[in-house]
């Protein structure tokens, strides 16, 4: 309108401001973008695949179904897979349903419609193989897959406005409602008072362009591009503008469990043996036996408890540091270990591997055959009832005793105990013979059970702490188990160890909620083997309610 009346310079100082805030907006979001787009390029992945009787290695975008995936240990899977081979194998699934314990796979078919934890027969996309080797035909790619329909409930669900963008349409609409009415009312009074009608036509537009607050769109783009950067200096990369004002304005933050709350590794916690329980510490190193400090040579069976998780193990630990390579439950063994000062490396040079029976799934264990003084040592570990069942003594404080029916239940009430804190739970034994070729798992000598679990990371408390202090509530909605979703909990301070635990099963879809199911759901700090779907219509949920969410967290 300006141009229209030839206000030249009303015209170009509006078209300036537009220009610069457009500039502003577009420079800062297109960094974002670039940076996403840097980080999606890293994750090119090629695959092995069997094709016309020859294998070849292939970028995962050109896998189609039928293709069959060779699979093994370390390897990500790029696409849905049915497994038609597995030899010992276990897939890291955390990403996609917040287990943080490897799931072992099989070829066993499942009944329809069981959750994606519980689909042992199935590889998914974006999960990684722990151990083992398998092959797979590829049933599902891209956006058919499980990763894949998660990312279209994303892109489904419906777009939202940030509280800054609806305050600001809510302030336009006032502005021009008012605006509007002022403007008619002097444009009929100048005219109703004999003024020329050009002029006062002239005068009212003018009048509008001064009411209209130009430079407000720049101010509020300068202002959140200011957010952004000073966020992405804390490593806090934004690809909306709006969101940084979302962010300040949030009510309710829904955290994932695995790789959030926790450390997303294992490490062995707890030592159940005969004569004590042996607490394992990390910072400072070292263990616990009662309030008192320990060595391995100062409690009966812990050397030997410890001389066993560390020889009956396929995992390798770095020479230095933390990082291990293969299954995260055997690198936190081999960390116990090393805290004890037993190598890997060294204890096999005093006692050679001779064989290995490898673990699977129907026996549960596994076993490595040892030379030593005087003969052979044979170690196993496994599922503590699968143990107990094989073992006919046990180590105690004053040597091997028979193991009878009242010794193995009371060790069974021990792991339900360990269990209830939500660990994950092993078994050691082993026996001495003098045939290294003798059955591995029969007459053993049952040492003790193993208590590991994923840590709290030790800063998620006082975060938690300061989300509430700034009256932000904190929800933990997760994939994995409700005893140990609770247990986390419990141990970064997010709720008691009474808190409720909703469970995914007990979730209705959000149209059939009584009023009764919308309370338990908007008072629960927990919630446990959750779907991708369920994750979005709690959000949902929350929103309806009035509350600004936020979700963080890779599940």
């Amino acid at each position: 309108m300006a141009f229209i009346f030839g206000e030249w310079k009303e015209a170009a100082a509006i078209a300036a401001v537009l220009a610069v805030n457009a500039a502003i907006g577009f420079t800062t979001e297109l960094r974002a973008v670039r940076s996403m787009e840097a980080l999606r390029t890293l994750a090119t992945i090629a695959t092995r695949v069997r094709r016309d009787g020859r294998l070849t290695e292939l970028p995962a975008e050109q896998l189609v179904p039928g293709d069959i995936v060779v699979l093994e240990g370390g390897d990500v899977v790029t696409a849905d897979l049915r497994l038609v081979e597995a030899s010992n194998m276990a897939a890291d699934e955390s990403t996609l349903t917040g287990e943080s314990l490897a799931v072992a796979k099989n070829v066993r078919p499942v009944a329809a419609g069981e959750p994606l934890a519980e689909r042992t027969p199935m590889a998914f996309k974006g999960t990684s193989i722990t151990r083992g080797s398998g092959l797979g035909v590829v049933v599902a790619t891209g956006m058919q897959s499980e990763l894949g329909r998660i990312s279209r409930l994303v892109e489904e669900a419906r777009p939202e406005h940030s509280p800054l963008e609806r305050q600001l349409e809510r302030l336009s609409g006032h502005l021009i409602i008012f605006t509007v009415v002022i403007v008619a009312i002097i444009g009929a009074l100048g005219i109703a008072s004999g003024k020329d009608v050009f002029l006062m036509v002239e005068a009212a537009i003018a009048l509008a362009v001064a009411a209209i607050p130009e430079g407000l769109p720049i101010v509020a783009t300068m202002a959140l591009a200011r957010g952004m950067w000073r966020m992405a200096r804390h490593n806090a990369l934004i690809e909306r503008l709006a969101a940084v004002e979302t962010l300040g304005a949030t009510t309710v933050i829904f955290t994932d469990k695995t790789g959030t709350l926790t450390e997303n590794r294992m490490v062995l916690s707890e030592l159940w043996l005969t004569q004590a329980r042996v607490h394992v510490r990390t910072k400072p190193p070292g263990f616990l036996a009662g309030n008192k400090r320990v060595t391995a040579g100062e409690v009966a069976q812990l050397d030997e408890a410890l001389s066993a998780l560390v020889l009956c193990n396929n995992a390798e630990l770095a020479d230095r540091g933390k990082t291990g390579t293969g299954d995260p439950l055997e690198v936190a063994l081999l960390q116990a270990g090393r805290i004890a000062g037993k190598e890997k490396k060294a204890l096999l040079r005093r006692f050679p591997k001779l064989r290995e029976v490898a673990f699977d799934s129907e026996s549960k264990m596994m076993a490595t055959v040892h030379r030593a003084k005087g003969g052979f040592t044979i170690y196993v570990k496994g599922a503590p009832e699968a143990v107990l069942e094989h073992a006919t003594h046990f180590a105690g404080p004053d040597g091997v005793r028979k193991l009878g029916r009242r010794q193995a239940a009371t060790w069974l009430k021990r792991t339900d105990m360990l269990a209830e804190q939500g660990m994950r739970i092993l078994a050691v034994a082993m026996k001495k013979t003098a045939d290294a070729d003798e059955p591995a798992y029969s007459g053993l000598t049952f040492l003790g059970l193993l208590g590991l679990h994923d840590p709290p990371r030790s800063d998620v408390s006082e975060a938690i702490r300061n989300c509430r202090d700034a009256g932000i509530r904190v929800i933990m909605i997760t994939g994995d188990h409700a005893v140990t979703a609770r247990n986390i909990a419990a141990a970064v301070c997010l709720s008691g160890p009474d808190a409720r635990v909703i469970e995914g099963r007990q979730l209705k879809a959000p149209g059939e909620m009584s009023k009764r199911d919308l309370r338990n759901v908007l008072s629960a700090d927990v919630f446990a083997r959750v779907s991708p779907g369920q994750k979005l219509d709690l959000v949902s949920i929350y929103q309806d309610n009035g509350e600004i969410v936020a979700m963080t967290g890779d599940g």
